[in-house]
């Protein structure tokens, strides 16, 4: 069967590190033809200069802190027929591309979104919800490795993460892309009661997962305290004065209030905030909400032919290989995987200790992904906190664990 031709977007402010991590694991994808918008500041540009491979991306400057503006604007330079996005501080799989993108063989399907795991590579951030016209949601009951489609029903969406969907580029310029009203937060969600509202199906793909690290930015730390927001106010003033009946606004406003203030407060409580950080903050989110509610919404201007032609920078298969060693033996190994990525190779390095310790997932910056943890001790978090293996056998099993997203025999 012949692949769509795809486009992945990345926006990129602030975070050139980060971006350098994204873009050395997009090299990896196990999949084509694809090609690779970059829309980013000078920092993001000037590290991603530095990479072996940017003759082979689509890089476009752009200054502006407006998430929906940039993705526009990756938008008009992408050529495929599907359009994927990820964020810069995340990492796909090998294989994101090839379960993102199968279930659009189907003509009805609109729009895909994948599973996101956080920061221990093991737990998940996000799964399959749906979304009313009020932003709540709901979990999905999904079968964890197909693909399921879901049709529109009443006032409910299927709820997509900006990290890790896909949607086709003519139903992009059909809805006129991403509201730039939403400079930050709730751009995804506007578009897909967008979507639900135009009758498009979305599928969820279990299977296409990407890991995402919540990097610090200026409205967050590394460690999700927030720093300010103004730009959550105004993204619930629009996203209200666009989907929601006028006379539930009041209500709603102080219900999502409120929530911003338990946030805060519970931040305040564990030592991370100030008790004047928390009037900072709210302060600065009810004047987000006040400027939202006259912040001009929709009429964005996205390029119905792309600004520049098709570039698959990225054809080839790499091979997939898996090496495990024990705990002491990190150093070798390490090096061994740092140099069959240089040469090409998806390398998956497992890193065992004689524990029960929990098991974590990261994507090296050299390009591998490192497995570390107990060989008795969990991966997946419903595992027994204690389980007995032979090292052969739990190696075995990881290998197993990982094969659909990695790849992997």
């Amino acid at each position: 069967m012949t692949q769509l031709p795809v486009s992945v977007v990345v926006v990129s402010r602030d975070r050139p590190d980060a971006l350098m991590r994204c873009l050395t694991g997009l090299a990896q994808v196990q999949f084509a033809p694809f090609e690779v918008v970059v829309v980013a500041d000078e920092d993001g540009r000037t590290a991603v200069s530095e990479l072996p491979f940017v003759d082979q991306l689509k890089v476009v400057p752009f200054e502006h802190p407006n998430i929906s503006e940039a993705r526009n604007l990756g938008i008009s330079h992408a050529a495929g027929d599907i359009i994927a996005f990820i964020d810069d501080d995340a990492v796909p799989e090998p294989g994101w591309l090839t379960h993102l993108i199968t279930p659009f063989q189907q003509s009805h399907v609109a729009a895909t979104g994948g599973f996101v795991r956080g920061r221990n590579g093991i737990s998940f951030q996000w799964m399959g919800r749906s979304v009313d016209e009020t932003g709540a949601t709901e979990p999905l009951e999904l079968d964890p490795e197909r693909a399921t489609v879901l049709t529109p029903k009443g006032h409910r969406a299927t709820k997509t993460e900006g990290t890790n969907m896909a949607v086709r580029r003519d139903v992009l310029i059909a809805l006129e892309g991403f509201d730039p009203g939403f400079a930050f937060f709730l751009d995804e969600t506007d578009l897909n009661v967008r979507l639900a509202r135009a009758g498009h199906a979305t599928a969820i793909v279990p299977m296409a997962e990407v890991h995402h690290g919540f990097a610090a930015s200026t409205r967050r730390r590394a460690d999700r305290v927030p720093r300010d927001l103004f730009d959550i106010g105004a993204s619930w003033a629009v996203f209200q004065r666009k989907h929601m009946d006028e006379a539930d606004t009041a209500a709603h406003w102080r219900d999502i209030r409120n929530g911003q203030r338990m946030r805060c407060l519970e931040h305040m409580v564990a030592g991370r905030l100030l008790p004047g950080d928390v009037l900072r903050l709210l302060k600065r989110l009810d004047e987000g909400y006040k400027a939202g509610i006259e912040r001009p919404r929709g009429g964005a201007q996205v390029s119905r032919s792309p600004v520049a032609p098709f570039k698959p920078g990225f054809r080839g298969l790499r091979p997939a290989i898996v090496l495990s060693g024990r705990i002491w033996q990190a150093k070798r190994l390490r090096e061994e995987a740092a140099k069959r990525a240089a040469g090409g190779e998806n390398v998956t390095l497992i890193l065992l200790s004689p524990t029960a310790f929990f098991h974590r997932i990261r994507f090296h910056p050299d390009g591998y992904w490192e497995h570390r943890g107990g060989l008795f001790g969990r991966s997946d978090r419903s595992d027994p906190l204690f389980a007995f293996w032979s090292f052969s056998g739990r190696i075995a099993r990881e290998r197993r664990r990982i094969a659909g997203q990695r790849l992997v025999d």
